[in-house]
């Protein structure tokens, strides 16, 4: 019975347990103070009491969200699978914030469509770049009571390109842009995408006035507000760089670097930004400050540092990835230009930008056909953009010397395949090839084409003159005559007529003189001689030869008694040279050798020339020579030598003495030797 009593005892002495409700209570207090460090720990202390409690796995998950904690949150919920409970909307978000998009969009299938959900997925499909599919959900939700809607909409319609929509969307949402510094700002990038710059500027001024005013009542910190207004500061500084005003961008950006501001994205932007305002211009340096920005992970795989890789837009993750490329290839790094420009072919295969890159990589190794190859591929791949690639393909063909590729990819563009410019490519092509009869089937396939074409701006007259030009050109006047004369039934035009009658000349001279008579006289030549003009012996050049000089109705005798005018030429000077400040005048004699000048003073000859010179101990030659002045004169070529060489190692010595001295001894410059 003793240890009965014992327990008693000890169980009498405990504190009393805390009751479930004050675990909530204190728990809603926490949640309303937004103290989430104490709302987990609350929460484990529920959990303790009553494990599997939903609302306290709840409020711990999102506690740990907003505390940045995913990783922490993740491990709950998976912990968590065996209760009965459904978490995957938490499950989702956490995994988008991981930017595991695909896998939580995923995760959302089997959910029930409410407004959370809804906006969730619009959220992930915006980041995963299917624009189309975000803007489908937000319609949707149009005509529910969403908050900051408009907001994400107009962002949406940005993302997808049709800014043109964002007027239509805010009048129907009966919102103004300046109801918000984030519609504000959202509504500039619209503007922006039009090309209405200084609509923008104007509107991304007053988002970031009503920012300050807004964020200023709520007591925020001046970096906090200066972190939070940073996108508007980058799009500013972007508009002041499509104005033309190229120092205050750069200005900006450099200033935006400096501070080093917590809002790495638009850290990131204004990098990139201020690296495409430079161009070529310290391209290593452009580097090392991209360098920061991309990172190599695991298995060779290329992903923005920080939080860039989740926070960026696919667009601008290619632009900064691009621009890295383009300064590898002109830094002729082209093994890293290679390595990445192959990873950016799968990363972005919605692109056409990393196949172009990859081209020019080829072009760069001196590999044009392989690039040819690689551009071909792709255009059969994706025929929506094959124009770009058979463009690029073309040209690179061209440059390379292969005209018949060339040809051969413009021919295949359907848009553009018969209008002149392209038409006179492919012509120009078919020429160097010697393929004349190629030439002229292009030729006669536009003129087909055009006379069918129902447009406004038709190009059928340009088309059949420059193909009756070229049959005369290449000696088929009988089919550029048929030309001519369509061109002048169907068109008043004097270039056809004159045309005409060149062509004619050749094949028929009574239907050449006929349409001669329709040319109106040219005025002035009505007192012209032909007999006397074609006595005379037309044009004799100049007594320099530089020019021709017509000779005819030339009168000698009145060109002698007129006095040649000299021409008065200003007078140049050298570049950042004032003539109304001239300064003072130059100096005399600077043509003149230094030692001729007037202030030129000789060195003066070292005394210590005369010294002895040699190893310590040595004896002046003279002084030797006349101690030793009653023995043999040695004069043998080895002795000349070893002189020459003694005084080589003196001078050393005297030198290296010298330079001890004036840094302070020897010792220590012997010491920096070793």
């Amino acid at each position: 019975m003793a240890p009965k009593a014992k327990e008693k005892a000890k169980g009498s002495s405990s504190q009393p347990a805390i009751s479930i409700e004050d675990l909530f209570t204190s728990l809603n207090k926490f949640i309303g103070k937004k103290e989430y460090a104490q709302v987990v720990k609350v929460a484990e202390q529920v959990l303790s009491i009553a494990p599997g409690d939903e609302d306290a796995l709840r409020c711990k998950i999102v506690a740990l969200i907003n505390t940045d904690n995913i990783d922490g949150a993740i491990a709950i919920i998976q912990s968590s699978q065996r209760l009965p409970i459904d978490l995957s909307f938490l499950k989702a978000y956490c995994l988008y914030r991981l930017n595991k998009l695909d896998e939580a969009l995923e995760s959302l299938k089997n959910q029930e469509r409410s407004t959370a959900t809804m906006l969730l997925e619009s959220q992930i499909l915006y980041r995963l770049g299917r624009m189309d599919a975000c803007l489908d959900i937000y319609q949707k939700l149009q005509n529910l009571s969403v908050d900051s809607l408009e907001v994400n909409f107009v962002a949406g319609l940005v993302g997808a390109g049709r800014s043109s929509e964002v007027q239509g969307v805010l009048e129907a949402l009966k919102v103004k842009p300046s109801s918000s510094f984030e519609l504000a700002y959202n509504t500039a990038c619209s503007l922006i995408e039009r090309n209405n710059y200084v609509d923008a500027e104007q509107l991304l001024l007053s988002a970031r006035r009503v920012g300050q005013e807004s964020l200023m009542e709520d007591n925020w910190a001046d970096d906090d507000i200066e972190n939070e207004l940073a996108p508007i500061a980058v799009q500013l500084a972007y508009v002041q760089q499509q104005l033309g005003n190229t120092q205050e961008a750069v200005k900006a950006y450099l200033d935006m670097i400096k501070q080093n501001l917590d809002d790495e994205p638009s850290l990131a932007i204004a990098t990139n930004n201020l690296i495409s305002l430079r161009g070529l211009k310290e391209v290593s340096d452009s580097l090392k400050k991209l360098d920061r920005l991309i990172e190599k992970g695991e298995g060779g795989q290329f992903r923005l540092a920080g939080a860039l890789e989740s926070k960026l837009s696919v667009k601008q993750k290619e632009a900064v990835y691009v621009n890295r490329a383009l300064l590898l290839v002109h830094a002729n790094k082209i093994d890293q230009a290679r390595e990445l420009v192959t990873a950016l072919v799968g990363m972005f295969p919605e692109s056409a930008t990393p196949v172009l890159l990859q081209a020019a990589v080829l072009v760069r190794e001196n590999k044009a056909g392989r690039a040819e190859e690689v551009l071909g591929q792709f255009a059969g791949k994706f025929p929506d953009k094959s124009k770009v690639f058979l463009l690029a393909r073309a040209q690179v063909a061209a440059a390379a010397g292969h005209f018949q590729v060339a040809a051969e990819s413009l021919s295949k563009i359907p848009d553009i395949q018969h209008m002149p410019a392209t038409v006179a490519t492919i012509v120009a092509l078919k020429e160097r090839l010697g393929d004349i009869d190629g030439a002229e089937v292009v030729l006669d396939n536009a003129i087909k084409w055009w006379s069918n074409a129902m447009t406004e701006d038709n190009k059928l007259t340009i088309i059949m003159q420059e193909a009756a030009s070229f049959k005369l050109k290449h000696g088929r006047q009988k089919e550029a005559l048929r030309l001519f004369e369509e061109l002048v039934k169907n068109n008043s035009n004097v270039d056809a007529l004159v045309g005409l009658v060149t062509t004619a000349a050749h094949v028929n001279v009574e239907k050449a003189e006929a349409y001669e008579k329709k040319l109106k006289s040219l005025p002035g030549l009505k007192g012209i001689n032909v007999d006397d003009l074609e006595a005379t012996s037309g044009a004799k050049p100049a007594e320099n030869g530089s020019r021709l000089v017509n000779i005819e109705g030339h009168d000698e005798s009145k060109n002698k008694d007129k006095t040649k005018k000299k021409r008065k030429r200003k007078p140049r000077y050298p570049k950042g040279f004032d003539p109304a400040h001239p300064g003072p005048p130059p100096d005399p004699e600077r043509w003149l050798p230094k030692r001729e000048r007037s202030t030129f003073r000789p060195k003066r000859k070292d005394k210590r020339a005369a010294h002895v010179r040699g190893s310590q101990g040595a004896v002046s030659r003279d002084k030797q020579e006349a101690g030793n002045s009653d023995g043999p004169a040695r004069s043998s070529g080895a002795d000349n030598v070893d002189t020459k060489a003694t005084h080589s190692k003196s001078s050393q010595a005297s030198s290296s003495k010298a330079a001890s001295q004036n840094t302070g001894g020897s010792k220590s410059k012997k010491k920096s030797r070793k």
